[in-house]
């Protein structure tokens, strides 16, 4: 009885460390979801002005752009993965890995070769892992994304398109990640991302609070474009990649206090044991004692 009381009690103490360390993540990730949101909320109206200065060019102008007409044949296709560089964050990283292959699939039942541009330690990791080639890989800063990152995959994956797929180009650039819906919630979201496909320019603007703008175009629509278009890749993947770090924010949260949860549980259930066996130890030192002394007065 003695060593099961030990073990219980070893197994409390242990328990009541990681609820510590779980509890102290959930707290920080809690604080580090209000930078997150902040930030993508700052993100918000740039990302939409750009996005109607681009359908202002694709939708009142007839100049045939190479990042906005749909290509004759697609040979190469390639996915952007946003993941994170940490792990504890429930299926943060496996969701997103799972829809990237589900995609995977889509495009090579269509008889595209598919080749990937990876963001973050856990999507480098799967492919290492699998043994699977990729071309390139960013890692670090996923948790606080900077621009300069998201311009160098914005370069990388612009070189790529204009490139020829004979010379190892693509002909199509597919983004994917978790896009944060609220504290509780993160959804994975796949996007084509070139050829350029604006759904935005369909909106209706805000009666009350806003009117598009009129444009002039000078020197001229495809120069416009030319200038443009990069600068409105660059936004959507920077947007993708603080969507993505909000998102991973609030999944450590929910995770970390699922683990918090667990421990309590697991706390008050060795408690209980251990209880149990102090009781059936007492018990059963009561009864030697007790046979002790009867013992000692049948002697007498």
């Amino acid at each position: 009885m003695g060593a099961q009381l030990r073990v219980y009690r070893q197994k409390i103490k242990s328990a009541q460390t990681t609820k510590k360390i779980t509890r102290a993540m959930e707290l920080i990730s809690a604080s580090r979801i209000q930078k997150a949101q902040a930030r993508v909320a700052a993100s918000t109206p740039y990302s939409n002005a750009i996005t109607r200065a681009v359908s202002a060019v694709a939708s009142y102008s007839n100049v045939a752009h190479v990042l906005t007409t749909e290509p004759e044949r697609v040979d190469r296709a390639a996915i952007v993965i946003f993941s994170s560089d940490r792990g504890l964050a429930g299926a943060f990283n496996s969701q997103v890995l799972r829809e990237a292959e589900e995609l995977t699939e889509l495009l090579r039942s269509q008889g595209k070769e598919v080749v990937y541009f990876l963001v973050g330690r856990k999507s480098v990791g799967y492919f290492s892992f699998r043994r699977r080639d990729y071309e390139r890989s960013w890692i670090g800063g996923t948790d606080s994304p900077l621009f300069d990152t998201a311009k160098e995959i914005s370069d990388a994956v612009l070189e790529a398109f204009l490139r020829d797929a004979a010379d190892g180009g693509v002909d199509e650039i597919h983004i994917v990640y978790n896009r944060f819906v609220s504290r509780i919630t993160q959804v994975p979201v796949v996007t084509r991302l070139l050829p350029l496909e604006v759904v935005e320019g369909e909106e209706e603007p805000d009666a009350k609070n806003e009117v598009f703008p009129l444009y002039e175009f000078e020197p001229d629509a495809e120069t416009v474009l030319d200038g443009l278009l990069p600068v409105y890749i660059e936004s959507r993947i920077f947007n993708a990649m603080l969507q993505s770090a909000a998102a991973k924010h609030a999944a450590t949260q929910k995770a970390m206090k699922s683990a918090t949860d667990n421990a309590d549980k697991l706390i008050k259930d060795y408690t209980r044991l251990a209880n149990e066996a102090r009781q059936s130890e007492i018990t059963q030192q009561i009864a030697e004692i007790v046979g002790g002394a009867d013992a000692l007065s049948s002697a007498k």
